[in-house]
């Protein structure tokens, strides 16, 4: 199954992806996103500075306004699950 980071905070979006068999890290730095195949971020944080690092080849998913549900099945639709 795919390996997804999820950012600090969300937990319910952690236990429903993990309740769907995904393998969740949680995204604390830059690093935990390698080897991802994809990243749901809560979007509260923005990149004041505007620069951007390519750290994941993946999509990386705005959760800003989306419950647990609408979050995962964003990834389903994004994985192609």
């Amino acid at each position: 199954m795919a390996k997804i980071a999820v950012e600090a905070g969300l937990t319910d979006v952690r236990t429903a992806l993990e309740s769907k068999g995904y393998d969740v890290v949680m995204l604390r730095q830059e690093s935990d996103a390698q080897q991802c195949d994809c990243c749901v971020i809560s979007g509260v944080d923005r990149n004041v500075m505007g620069m951007q690092d390519i750290v994941i080849e993946g999509p990386v998913i705005n959760g800003d306004g989306m419950d647990a549900h609408q979050i995962c099945a964003e990834v389903e639709n994004r994985l192609g699950h």
